[in-house]
């Protein structure tokens, strides 16, 4: 015990004073550092802000900002051109009342998520995925996602990479783990092959037709899919990342233009009637799937910002966002 009458206390009393010292400012600062764990953990789970969500009204784009990570939406009048707020995100994508957060988590090998979000952005499904996150979609309803991860590599411009890409069904719960089982019609023949590659997913209205990217031989082609029908056919070659127009007339997609590994292609609308295409005034290699904000314009990632272009081809491009990427627009 310590002594009470005035004396200085005895070593051991000393070194049991010190040990308990120890003890609390240890359970302090072990504490502390679960409580800033947990704060880093939520704060990377993919939770909005109270009040952030997909009701921000017609027009209105969101964008991942680059500088947090986070989703946010494109408002002039708010302090650096946007309001941040949403989840934690690599890609993203929302439209219907639903959104699509790729989620990338630190490791090796690499590991990923897939968060399904209602229209307040709160989590109502996730799905651990392996690789690194490239691509995500959304169809006009809601109801079906997809997404492609890269399995190797990280960049399209190389020759070697490889992708896997899954469509989740919400109505059913049905979850294609990788589209490569789709039977695929490649020259009016069924096409076997190790190398296809799937990537780039566009839905049509009725969430049963698909346009998309197959990669096959060194070429790349469209694609045109069948859900029920459980099918794939190749409609034309040197097409990637298809956007379906809001009305289902056009596909945005880039086309490769060069070999070289700087900038290879160019952004091109085209026209799924008729057959022809055209570029549009964006003449710097886009490498992103285009998202038609409305019936007349794209929104790309470029640079490290967002750009806008008119889709006939008229106008100029035009910066919406800087520090940003992963365009949606959700109404």
């Amino acid at each position: 015990m310590p002594d009470l009458t005035g004396a200085r206390p005895s070593t051991r009393t000393r070194v049991w004073i010190l040990v308990l010292a120890l003890l609390i400012l240890g359970g302090g600062a072990t504490a502390y550092t679960l409580r800033a764990a947990t704060g880093r953990e939520a704060a990377a789970t993919g939770t909005a802000d109270p009040g952030f969500t997909l009701d921000a009204g017609t027009g209105t784009l969101y964008v991942r900002d680059t500088t947090s990570g986070r989703i946010a939406r494109v408002d002039p009048s708010a302090p650096g051109g946007r309001v941040v707020g949403g989840p934690s995100c690599d890609r993203f994508h929302a439209a219907g009342g639903t959104a699509l957060c790729l989620q990338r988590r630190p490791g090796v090998p690499a590991r990923s998520y897939a968060l399904v979000l209602d229209r307040q952005l709160r989590e109502v499904r996730r799905i651990g995925l392996p690789g690194i996150p490239s691509r995500a979609r959304v169809s006009a309803s809601g109801n079906m996602l997809a997404w492609t991860m890269f399995a190797t590599g990280d960049s399209y411009a190389r020759s070697a990479f490889s992708t896997r890409t899954s469509i989740l069904d919400l109505r059913t719960g049905y979850l294609v783990k990788n589209m490569e089982q789709i039977p695929l019609t490649l020259d009016g023949r069924r096409h076997h092959a190790p190398d296809v590659n799937y990537w780039g997913v566009s839905f049509a209205a009725d969430d049963n037709r698909f346009y998309a990217t197959v990669s096959t031989g060194g070429r790349t082609h469209l694609v045109e899919g069948d859900m029920r029908g459980w099918s794939a056919r190749a409609l034309r070659e040197n097409v990637e990342c298809p956007s379906l127009s809001p009305d289902g007339t056009r596909l945005a997609f880039k086309k490769r233009v060069s070999d070289g590994p700087d900038e290879p292609w160019r952004l091109y609308v085209y026209e799924l009637a008729t057959g022809r295409e055209h570029a549009v005034a964006e003449r710097r290699g886009i490498d992103d799937q285009a998202l038609w904000t409305d019936r007349d314009t794209l929104a790309y990632g470029y640079g490290g910002g967002v750009w806008t272009v008119p889709a006939d081809g008229t106008g100029a491009p035009r910066q919406r966002a800087a520090g940003a990427s992963s365009p949606a627009a959700p109404h």
